[in-house]
């Protein structure tokens, strides 16, 4: 009885079978793991968005809501202040003092009237216009409040 003994050249290719299988199911397992991590990625992502939406919606709520509110409260100092005119009005002593605190109610008068019916949004456009009309003064008192400001800082 002959016993046959296998070549190499039999084993090669075994083995580059077996390797080739290998090889393709490696990458399959790889491609899968990726296919996967993309997915993940993209529910992360789409739930951030989702999330920075929300954020912003209820940030931009909070905004109107405080900037609401902060009119409301410009036009109740505007009334403060009209009311205040009338009491110095009607309790004027006459004379030179009686001229002075009629002066000085015509002023709350105006003032109250003007924060009353502008707010803070017509306060800062007009601002605004006073600014560009002058800019070189208002760039001066700038600096001159920033200067005040340092020094009072400072010295505490």
């Amino acid at each position: 009885m002959a016993t046959m003994t296998p070549h190499k050249s039999d084993f090669k290719g075994e083995e580059a079978g077996k390797k080739g299988q290998g090889t393709q199911g490696t990458q399959g397992t790889f491609q899968q793991a990726a296919d996967k991590a993309k997915d993940a990625a993209s529910s992360i992502a789409d739930q951030a968005r989702g999330a920075a939406s929300t954020i912003a919606d209820q940030a931009r709520g909070v905004a109107s809501t405080l900037g609401h509110k902060a009119e409301d409260a410009t036009g109740a100092v505007g009334s403060g202040m009209q009311s205040l005119a009338g009491t110095l009005r009607d309790h004027n002593p006459g004379g030179m003092l009686g001229s002075a605190a009629s002066s000085v109610a015509s002023g709350l008068e105006s003032t109250g009237r003007y924060l009353k019916d502008e707010g803070l949004s017509g306060m800062a456009g007009d601002l605004t216009g006073m600014i560009r009309r002058n800019p070189i003064p208002a760039l001066l008192l700038g600096v001159g409040v920033g200067f005040l400001i340092a020094r009072a800082t400072s010295r505490s």
